[in-house]
């Protein structure tokens, strides 16, 4: 038995997604976990549709258990994504590897770079270019281009790279056991608007959704396409357009050191969010809060975490639980042999989950409140209070 971990979005699942899974069992995997953002994502958006769908999908689309990556991590910037995904992994005590996509597609490469980061990291030049204005991917490309060469620099000039150096970084942190695999990207990249040999980008996938194109039926397996068709019909599929009302509702009645308290918000930034409250859209909201160095995603994840009353408290410990939103056969053999080794409580039920601690009982009044506010986030509003009732069954692979 070999177990092989994949922090993922699924947002949708796609073809790429398909080819990494394939990829990952010819690697000699024989079961697969995947953490996955539940309806928020970490470029800062609504998942297009709910986690528990999302979820379904990708196990019959070839992953055997799903475990939901929580709201506040699921908000953060590359490096706590990263981290929060893999402490749950580390933390069941069965994994044997990380499997991730990157466009270098080389572990030697990535290790290299992920030196280079740590270094860099540390480095007073690093500082001075934040300081210039620049953000953060972007200071470190540029010192990293400058110190190790253009070679090692390259590798932090594509987004699947960034964040197979932080995976890495987190496997390190944690001290785990955990081996590193990487699949070479395949043909479309992150944010393309090409298709190639029916791959393409999620972001492109989700655009023809919103427009209502059907254009993307031949860029996801079959049970990813029927449950986006099922969703899209019935009015089930998110916008943070839909949510326009209530995050200025959100930003207007926010006193600066509220919004201190959010997290990725520091050197001042509160005071420009504030002094941005007067404006008549989000996007001009955010337009007016963004700099060279305040990235659109950072920006978006501030405002969705002030919506959803995230604070920097909720970040000071680790993922204090593990969730699972979809399972198989296979999957059920990966909860038999993590009963015995997992250092968090594992649970389909978030009720009792949420019945352990005062930190467990924070975590799943987040979840279910981000679920809520998710459920005005589609075109047709759902029912609030599904993630206490959610009954996760087993189900099938294709």
């Amino acid at each position: 038995m070999k177990v092989s971990g994949i922090i993922c979005e699924y947002n949708p699942f796609h073809n790429g997604h398909y080819y990494h899974i394939q990829k990952t069992r010819e690697n000699g995997a024989t079961h697969i976990v995947a953490v996955m953002s539940g309806n928020f994502v970490q470029r800062g958006d609504v998942a297009i549709i709910d986690k528990f769908e999302r979820a379904k999908a990708a196990v019959r689309c070839g992953a055997d258990l799903v475990i939901e990556l929580p709201v506040a991590y699921s908000l953060s910037g590359a490096e706590g994504f990263a981290r929060a995904a893999m402490y749950i992994l580390n933390s069941m005590g069965c994994i044997d590897e990380l499997s991730f996509g990157s466009e270098c597609g080389d572990v030697n490469k990535l290790l290299q770079a992920v030196q280079a980061s740590i270094t860099c990291s540390q480095s007073q030049e690093l500082r001075a270019l934040l300081d210039s204005g620049y953000s953060y991917p972007s200071a470190m490309h540029a010192l990293v281009e400058k110190k190790y060469g253009k070679q090692v620099g390259d590798v932090f000039g594509w987004p699947n790279n960034l964040l197979a150096i932080e995976y890495i970084k987190a496997i390190s942190y944690l001290n785990s056991k955990i081996v590193p695999f990487t699949v070479t990207r395949k043909n479309s990249g992150h944010d393309s608007p090409d298709v190639v040999c029916n791959f393409a980008s999620a972001s492109f996938i989700r655009q023809n959704i919103k427009e209502k194109s059907f254009y993307y039926n031949d860029l996801m397996p079959a049970a990813m396409t029927e449950t986006l068709s099922s969703a899209a019909a019935e009015g089930r599929t998110a916008s943070l357009a839909n949510l326009e009302n209530a995050i200025m509702y959100r930003m207007r009645t926010m006193t600066p050191a509220q919004i201190r308290d959010i997290p990725d918000v520091g050197q001042g930034l509160e005071y420009r969010i504030f002094e941005a409250r007067t404006a008549s859209s989000v996007q001009e909201m955010m337009e007016s809060i963004k700099t060279k160095r305040y990235t659109m995603s950072r920006i978006r994840r501030i405002l969705l975490n002030a919506l959803l009353g995230i604070t920097r408290d909720d970040l000071t410990t680790p993922p204090v639980y593990a969730r699972i939103l979809a399972i198989n056969d296979r999957g059920t053999d990966i909860l038999s042999v993590a009963k015995g080794k997992s250092r968090i409580p594992l649970s389909t039920s978030l009720s009792k989950l949420s019945e352990i601690n005062a930190v467990t009982k924070r975590a799943a009044e987040l979840e279910a409140l981000s679920t809520d506010i998710y459920s005005i986030a589609t075109d047709k509003v759902q029912p609030v209070g599904t993630d206490y009732r959610a009954k996760i069954g087993v189900t099938n692979s294709i």
